[in-house]
């Protein structure tokens, strides 16, 4: 909780500092969302799992401080975590389970931006993390029949605090409207008391950002 707070008064931080901006290098606000591609470092266990698709939505500010820079602290939940799907056949029968663990995230990331054109940006920066939900999610099918079941997790197993680095570009193709794409590689463990190798949340986020003028 302080590392997340920390990262939250970095933001504070920015935001005064975006109030001695003149008129003429105004700060915007603006929300975004979009899809996260994410998974688990070490398959969390699971040799054979995949990504997941995910959402991530919020708001942003975004800040000049320079001809050609910028700095974006943002406020977004991000879905993460990685799916696993076997599929097999017995007796005529296709047999098909997949099984999800999903990570919810209040994410904080400050990215810091050059922008090479008006329209054109590239970015990097920490993310501050904060896990909000965590479950397990169930599904097994035998031809047509379904079924579903969703476990919930308990926190107290995970670390609560997750810090990654992320990478990323973006292109307004309309003066308040664009398309984003960003990296996120996690750096701390995801578990408490982990004995065995670090698990550790990556993310590919693509989406769009909208401009409030």
């Amino acid at each position: 909780m302080k590392k997340l707070i920390l990262g939250l008064a970095l933001t504070a931080g920015t935001l005064a500092f975006a109030q001695q901006k003149t008129s003429t290098n105004p700060v915007t606000f603006g929300v975004k969302g979009g899809m996260n591609v994410s998974s688990l470092s070490n398959g969390a266990d699971l040799s054979d799992s995949k990504s997941k698709i995910g959402f991530n939505a919020g708001v942003f500010a975004n800040i000049p401080v320079a001809s050609n820079f910028s700095v974006q602290p943002e406020v977004i939940y991000n879905d993460l975590g990685s799916k696993v799907t076997r599929e097999y056949s017995a007796l005529g029968n296709t047999y098909r389970s997949e099984y999800s663990r999903n990570l919810g995230y209040v994410a904080v990331p400050v990215m810091f931006q050059y922008n090479a054109t008006p329209e054109f940006f590239l970015e990097a920066g920490p993310e501050f993390g904060f896990l909000v939900s965590a479950k397990d999610k169930f599904k097994n099918s035998t031809n047509n029949d379904s079924s579903t079941q969703i476990a919930t997790l308990n926190k107290d197993d995970f670390q609560t605090f997750n810090f990654g680095i992320g990478i990323g570009a973006g292109y307004y193709f309309l003066p308040n409207l664009g398309i984003t794409a960003r990296y996120t590689a996690g750096l701390t463990d995801i578990y408490k008391n982990n004995s065995g190798d670090s698990v550790k949340n990556d993310v590919f986020q693509v989406g769009l950002a909208y401009k409030f003028k």
